[in-house]
Formats: structure tokens, sequence, C-alpha cells
């Protein structure tokens, strides 16, 4: 019983990174209708600034330029790539996306070359313990930081005005622009946030028990999709609901891979899109999707 509560602790850790990196996902989608493949590359350039900042920056204001670095690369892209190609089909604008994840992640892989780099955090392999159950207290701040973030995000949703935006053009952006609202300007700011939140997560995954900052962070990314996929595309509730489902799912899975290995070895590996599958199968737009009507 120790060891379930251990794993679900664990997965709800990784549940809530694969959420902060999921929202990104969605707020691009419901702001421009972009599927944002370059996601995985933010994540990867979060952590490596962070680390390479964090040397003549110190630690904190080296995580907090490597943020706002990888924010401002996702808005320039925004601005100068994805804002003149407006009103090209969605697959031609996912494709573009695709080019510019294999040009960032080139180079960052040719810049870290294969050498692990190691993020100073200050609370290093520390263990927060509750009872006979034990976390990283990299995990757990995780957690915690992850919960300010998403309770701001939805509160900055529902109530400010660029929360209001945002939805207005999700439902019918023709709409949206008659009534004076800016597509442009949300766009630009979802991107924003998508990468600031990247940047984030991408902090405490490389923190402990991963050893720290190689390109294998960059596949973290895909367990995100399956999570936005999961929840609804559309859907920012979602996003929270699918990252925190797919963490539990994977980490148990791992957990009880001796008990599972008539599935094959590494079978926690695609428990992801496991799940995905088996979930779009009963609800084709995703568990808070919303779901399209055509009149026949």
């Amino acid at each position: 019983m120790t060891q379930f509560f251990s794993l679900l602790l664990n997965g709800v850790s990784l549940g809530a990174m694969y959420a902060l990196i999921a929202l990104g996902f969605v707020i691009i989608f419901k702001s421009s209708g972009v599927v944002n493949f370059a996601h995985g590359s933010f994540l990867l350039l979060g952590a490596y600034a962070a680390v390479r900042l964090s040397g003549p920056l110190g630690f904190w204001v080296g995580a907090l330029a490597g943020v706002a670095l990888t924010a401002a690369t996702a808005w320039l892209i925004e601005r100068l790539v994805l804002a003149r190609l407006r009103g090209s089909s969605d697959i031609s604008l996912a494709v573009v996306t695709i080019g510019i994840d294999i040009l960032l992640l080139t180079d960052l892989v040719r810049r870290i070359g294969s050498d692990i780099l190691n993020v100073p955090h200050p609370w290093g392999g520390d263990v927060v313990r509750l009872g006979d159950v034990g976390i990283s207290t990299n995990r757990a701040l995780a957690i915690g930081l992850a919960a300010l973030l998403i309770g701001g995000f939805f509160t900055a949703f529902k109530f400010s005005s660029w929360g209001v935006a945002m939805r207005a053009v999700a439902e019918d952006g023709d709409t949206a622009a008659l009534m004076g609202i800016r597509q442009g300007r949300v766009s630009a700011i979802a991107w924003l946030l998508a990468g600031a939140l990247a940047a984030v997560a991408a902090l405490f995954l490389v923190g402990s028990p991963t050893p720290g900052v190689s390109p294998a962070v960059y596949t973290v990314a895909l367990g995100a999709i399956p999570a936005a996929v999961l929840g609804g595309l559309d859907s920012t509730g979602g996003a929270l609901a699918g990252g925190l489902l797919i963490g539990v799912a994977e980490a148990l899975a791992a957990g009880y891979q001796d008990q599972l290995l008539f599935l094959g070895r590494g079978f926690g590996a695609v428990v992801p899109y496991l799940v995905m599958i088996v979930v779009l199968l009963v609800r084709p737009s995703g568990l808070f999707g919303t779901r399209e009507m055509t009149r026949v």
C-alpha cells in the first residue's frame, strides 16, 4: 500500500507538470487554431537556458531569465512567422510549427551535445516525507507551483479582459473581430504564456529524481500531447484533468512494470497514448472538449 501511495503522489507531481505543458497546447489552439508541434522545443529551450544562465546570474535570477527568454522566443515566433500566415489552413500552420520545431531542436541538441547538464536547484535531492510515503522536494514544489500557476491562469482566464477576448475568439473568431477584439494580440499573449509555462515545467522536470538536462527532456512534451487531446484541445480545464490522469497512469505503469512484463518491457512509455485512445473511443472530442454538431 505504501508503494501505491508513493507512486500515486509521484504521478500527481508528474501530472502537474504535464498539465502546465498541456495548458500551453490548449491556449495556443484556442486563440489561434494552431496545434503547436514546436512545444517540445520550448520545453528543452527553457531547461537549457536556465542551466546556462544560472552560472553567471545565480539560480533564481537565471531561472527567471530562462522563463523570460523562452516566453520571448515563443512570442517572436508567433509575431514573425505565424501572424504573417494567418488565414492559411490549419494543416499548413501545423506543418510550419513542425519546421520551427526541427530548427530549434537541432540547434539545442548541438549545443547540449552528449552531456547531461546539472541544474543547481537549491533544494538538490532533498526528500519530503508524508508518513511512510516520500517524494523529492523538487516534485513537491512542482505540485505547489503548478497549482498556483494554474489557479492564477483560470482566474485571469475568467475575469481579465484578455481571458474574455480569448473565449470570444475561441467561440467565434469572425464575430469577435467585428466586435473590435484584436485576434493578433490575443494570439501573441497566448504564445507568450505557453512558452513561459513550458519553461516553468521544464525547470522542475530536470530536477530530482531526473539527473539533469539532456535532449531526452524534449520527449516529455510528447506525453503532454495525449494529455491535451485527452482532456479536449479546446478545454483549459481538460488540460488539467488530462495531465493528472496521464501522469498518474504513467507513474503506476512504471512502478508496477514487473507485474506487467507480459505486456513487454517499456510498456509505461506507451501508457499515455493507450489511455488517450481508450478515452477517445468513448468520447471523440476528449473528456471536456466541445462536441461539434452538424445539421444534416
